[in-house]
């Protein structure tokens, strides 16, 4: 799957508080590979992702191996937004 990084930033930003934890939790995966997944680079703590960037607009174009993390967090966003 493809996006813009732009794109998948804006995506975190939007998810709400604790949405990183409810993430991880529901995927038994550890936290840390949740914001590792939405760009951040602390590979110290949390496993790295299987993501490839390539230089672009919208901050380049991210290529995800496993969509995954990004579904949830999709399905997230839909609730949140249905319940407004």
């Amino acid at each position: 799957m493809n996006i813009t990084f732009e794109e998948l930033r804006r995506i975190k930003h939007a998810l709400p508080t604790g949405s990183i934890s409810q993430i991880a939790t529901d995927l038994h995966i550890d936290e840390q590979t949740v914001r590792n997944y939405f760009g951040a680079h602390n590979f110290k703590d949390g496993q790295i992702v299987e993501w490839h960037r390539e230089p672009g607009p919208g901050g380049g174009i991210v290529h995800l191996e496993d969509p995954t993390i990004l579904n949830r967090a999709l399905q997230i966003l839909d609730t949140v937004k249905a319940q407004s």
